[in-house]
């Protein structure tokens, strides 16, 4: 089984820079997309094959994900509970057999950490949901954490310590999930692999030198290990700030 992440930092505008030609030359079984920024009815995808379920944000050009899959899914889920509300579309939970496929796109601190509380207490409900979730079945989240949680995770981490997206708060979050029972998928079978990122700023030649950091994950219930076949992240892929990455897993 096939899945794939990418924030696409606006669908309309990576379908215009070759999201399709990937899509369709990936042929992922499952493919998530996170930071759509559309409204229903902005954009029609005839992805032939798949069902498509898309979380929109209120606010108009902002946040926003999606899932297209090519099976059924038994049910599907928007946000993380029913007491709180997700009205910028970050999350949606499609529920198979065996195991819950979430796709997430995490909030942003803001250059002036201006909205870390506020990130803090997501995390939080994030977490728990997520484990509340792999209680009942495993668990495979992908997308945008929006963070970088070790220092072999970006380049330039001495520089960054205490920015957004990598505050000593942030990344004891993603420890936290990580000790509630998952595992990064792409460490776990590549604990030391340098220079591998999925997002770089839009400054002038960063992404050609690769001053980047990895804030793309697949984090996994610790009990689907074994499965793992690869993690993949196809940085030569274009047409967004951020890269897709690849999950190759035997089917729980």
């Amino acid at each position: 089984m096939k899945i794939v992440s990418w924030n696409v930092n606006g669908i309309r505008a990576c379908v215009n820079k070759g999201f399709l030609d990937y899509f369709h030359s990936v042929d992922a079984d499952i493919f998530c997309i996170q930071e759509s920024k559309c409204q229903e009815g902005q954009i029609e995808l005839d992805l032939e094959g798949y069902y498509q379920y898309w979380n929109y944000a209120e606010r108009k050009g902002y946040s926003g994900t999606a899932i297209f899959t090519k099976k059924e899914p038994l049910s599907v889920h928007y946000g993380i509970g029913e007491h709180i509300k997700d009205n910028e579309g970050r999350v949606i939970t499609l529920e198979y057999e065996h195991f819950y496929m979430v796709t997430v796109y995490t909030p942003n601190a803001r250059r002036d950490l201006s909205m870390l509380s506020r990130r803090l207490i997501w995390e939080d409900q994030f977490r728990e949901y997520i484990k509340r979730l792999d209680s009942h079945k495993p668990v495979i989240l992908c997308g945008d954490l929006n963070v970088a949680h070790q220092e072999i995770d970006l380049r330039n981490a001495k520089s960054n310590v205490g920015n957004s997206g990598f505050t000593d708060e942030e990344r004891e979050k993603m420890t936290a999930l990580l000790q509630a029972g998952f595992i990064d998928a792409f460490r776990y079978l590549y604990s030391d692999r340098k220079d591998v990122y999925t997002w770089w700023s839009y400054m002038n030649k960063v992404r050609e030198r690769n001053i980047g950091w990895r804030i793309d994950y697949f984090i996994l219930s610790e009990r689907l290990a074994d499965k793992i076949i690869d993690s993949q992240v196809h940085s030569e892929v274009l047409g967004s700030d951020h890269c897709p990455i690849a999950l190759i897993i035997e089917e729980p």
